[in-house]
């Protein structure tokens, strides 16, 4: 059954409430966003979009990017859809998403038309859900997203109107880390393909779950995420994957 797009929307206003009265996960969100901050390259010409920013989080982290989603907020800088981004070739430096990737129904048409609108050699930053012996029934069970471990994902090289809600929580790791779809990395270059384990995350409950531990115990958790990252198909939970666009 397909789901308005305005389920979007009803996510972004119960995500904004999770996180205003959960301050495990801001602090662990704020781990994730240091992290895309390793991939920025100021060198590079051209602005720095943020595509799906949802309640904006990323800018405190990254204040020149322009934050865009599907639908207007008083936080936002412009409103648009990934799969027609209104920018000219050549015009971006960087694209980030976060938590945004696996609902791209069509994702190798939003990596084309990336393609497009960074300059040679910009970079696209993705965070994810990571799909592993541990995260998948946590993922399954506990979170109202589908995991589609064996659904098919679409190729095609544009994705026309209307467009539908989608979530699909493995297929970040299914393209990035499972080669499944390499026709997905034509024209790009890997820079980066991080597992991340996420007991943190997972005590932070999300946007979607209860906390279960207050802040204060995140210092004692990171060095557990740091060792259970050594095995990433049995631990991981988040990814980090950073794209290049080949100059040629």
């Amino acid at each position: 059954m397909a789901i308005p797009l305005g389920q979007h929307q009803t996510e972004i206003e119960s995500n904004l409430s999770a996180w205003r009265r959960k301050p495990l996960l801001r602090a662990v969100y704020a781990d994730f966003y240091r992290r895309l901050q390793r991939h920025f390259q100021p060198s590079l010409p051209g602005r720095v979009v943020e595509i799906g920013s949802g309640i904006g989080n990323l800018h405190d982290h990254f204040p020149t990017a322009i934050r865009t989603d599907l639908f207007p907020n008083p936080w936002l800088d412009l409103t648009c859809d990934a799969y027609e981004l209104p920018w000219c070739n050549d015009a971006l430096s960087h694209l980030f998403l976060v938590d945004v990737f696996h609902h791209l129904e069509a994702p190798r048409a939003f990596l084309h038309e990336a393609q497009r609108v960074l300059v040679p050699r910009g970079r696209l930053v993705i965070l994810d859900p990571f799909i592993s012996w541990f995260s998948y029934p946590v993922y399954g069970w506990f979170h109202h997203e589908p995991v589609a471990w064996s659904a098919p994902i679409r190729m095609d090289l544009s994705w026309p109107r209307p467009r539908n809600y989608y979530a699909a929580q493995g297929n970040a790791t299914r393209i990035f880390f499972r080669d499944q779809y390499p026709e997905c990395l034509l024209g790009w270059k890997v820079l980066e393909a991080e597992v991340m384990a996420g007991f943190a995350y997972l005590l932070s409950g999300g946007f979607s779950g209860p906390s279960l531990a207050p802040a204060t115990l995140l210092p004692l958790v990171r060095p557990l995420d740091a060792c259970a990252a050594r095995w990433p198909r049995c631990f991981g939970v988040r990814c980090l994957v950073c794209l290049e666009r080949r100059a040629d």
